[in-house]
């Protein structure tokens, strides 16, 4: 049998969807940790067009006394895509849309760090047929440094 009638793919979820009222202040997500690779590296600047010596040229970070590779912030921050966590899972149709993020960059990180990012729900508004849930962001390093600290804030349906 190749076929089977009784599937269907818009059941097929990782998490069981959930609507905003079942979210609570204070709960956590976690993304899958993510070793730094020249791969990301090499990614990341096809996709930015940033070409600046400090994130891919060894010798010049050698001379600036750099260990290694170092991470453009953003390439950091988009490892905490919620897309990449159970939260946009739980969400499911209900995320409508990122609508704000600010982000401080604390710590260096290299090429061959492992990051960990985490997300808290620090606000659940709800509208009239809309809600914005805000979530702080955390993403440390494999030494337990902090490495990223912000807010991100998502347009969700009732």
């Amino acid at each position: 049998m190749t076929r089977n009638d009784n599937f269907n793919p818009s059941q097929h979820s990782m998490v069981p969807e959930r609507g905003f009222y079942e979210f609570q202040i204070g709960e956590k997500f976690f993304a899958p940790s993510r070793t730094m690779t020249e791969g990301i590296f090499t990614a990341f600047q096809a996709a930015s067009g940033d070409n600046h010596p400090i994130h891919y040229d060894r010798n010049y970070l050698a001379e600036t006394g750099h260990p290694n590779l170092m991470a453009h912030g953003f390439m950091t921050l988009i490892q905490a895509a919620i897309g990449a966590s159970p939260l946009a899972h739980s969400l499911g149709k209900n995320l409508i849309g990122f609508i704000d993020q600010s982000s401080k960059f604390l710590k260096p990180v290299y090429c061959g760090d492992t990051i960990y990012p985490i997300f808290e729900i620090n606000e659940l508004s709800p509208n009239k047929s809309t809600g914005v849930m805000g979530l702080d962001i955390k993403i440390y390093k494999q030494n337990k440094e902090l490495v990223l600290q912000g807010i991100q804030r998502y347009l969700i349906r009732l």
